[in-house]
């Protein structure tokens, strides 16, 4: 049988596509966030990303409100079903709402969270972990005196093939999920995870709030590359003073950081701040942006000076920041 030539042609682009989609240049698109200037996505405080690079499709975080996250997922045409793996940066319901509805969709995907002893996205202690007293009557006594080697801890969606990391891991060739600890005074001990992959640039470091410290979860990054293409996500100085937000910019300042994008939870004064300090190699990525890192000059995306908020967006913003849980002490020297 001979093929038409058309025929011939399209056979031979479909066998083609998986390599076009494993070499094309990685890029990141916001799902979830209370700015952008994307006219299809509703805004709302919170934060997700879906991440493509070398072939996989990663989502970080899942918003807000899971019907909000379903509807800006769709928007932007991401089929949840072709997820390769999440990973859930902390706790806080801003950033976990959605994963019920990823899981509508993909069952069986992968999801990396932080691991905590008695934490939401399931655990497990060894029973060591309290203290006994063999001289109790049996029915005073934990599991009658005899309790299991490790206690599992329930997670709040059954079912789902959630992944705990306890430290900095590496999750697929390429990628990791850096694990810090928050020492700051309202999220003290809270654990979280941020992404960073190597691309062609150098690292992309995708953050979700940052409340261990975003000088921290570069400081680790720094250890995996020291040269960091992009840093992008939650910096969590929405409600910082001034002196705060000059010691972050200070503290970033040593780091070979290319461009900067933040979102989320960073704040209209950071904004502001991080504008003046990195000109043009501040990046507009509100929600709706795509960022795609195919060169050192960087993603094509308004910057510096052009990266402003209009008075509708910086309305918008301050109004779905009231209604975030976000409301910590960033003064200096706390």
């Amino acid at each position: 049988m001979t093929l038409r030539p058309v025929l011939l042609l399209s056979l031979l682009l479909s066998a083609a596509l998986p390599a076009f989609a494993e070499n094309a240049a990685p890029k990141i698109t916001v799902l979830y966030d209370a700015f952008g200037d994307d006219p299809a996505l509703e805004k709302d405080w919170g934060f997700a990303a879906l991440i493509e690079v070398d072939g996989q499709r990663i989502l970080f975080d899942t918003g807000n409100d899971a019907e909000t996250f379903r509807r800006n997922v769709a928007a932007k045409g991401v089929d949840l079903a072709d997820l390769d793996m999440v990973v859930m940066s902390h706790r806080h319901a801003d950033h976990m709402a959605g994963l019920s509805v990823v899981l509508e969709a993909n069952p069986d995907v992968a999801i990396h969270a932080p691991q905590e002893g008695f934490g939401i996205y399931g655990s497990s202690l060894p029973s060591s972990f309290y203290r006994k007293d063999d001289a109790l009557p049996a029915r005073m006594r934990y599991f009658d005196g005899a309790p299991p080697e490790t206690l599992h801890f329930g997670t709040a969606w059954s079912g789902a093939k959630l992944q705990p990391i306890a430290q900095t891991t590496e999750i697929a060739p390429g990628v990791w999920a850096i694990a810090t600890v928050s020492d700051v005074p309202g999220t003290r001990e809270l654990r979280e995870l941020s992404l960073a992959v190597r691309t062609p640039q150098g690292l992309l470091l995708v953050v979700g709030c940052s409340h261990p410290g975003l000088p921290v979860i570069v400081a680790e990054a720094a250890k995996l590359d020291p040269d960091i293409h992009l840093v992008i996500g939650g910096f969590h100085y929405v409600s910082a003073d001034d002196a705060a937000i000059a010691g972050v910019v200070e503290a970033l300042a040593p780091y070979d950081i290319d461009f900067i994008a933040p979102g989320h939870c960073t704040g209209e004064a950071t904004f502001a701040a991080l504008q003046r300090a990195y000109g043009d190699r501040y990046l507009y990525a509100g929600l709706g942006a795509t960022l795609v890192l195919d060169s050192a000059a960087g993603p094509d995306r308004p910057r510096g000076a052009a990266a402003v908020f209009d008075d509708a967006a910086r309305t918008a913003y301050r109004a779905l920041a009231l209604r975030g849980d976000h409301v910590h002490d960033h003064s200096a020297g706390r």
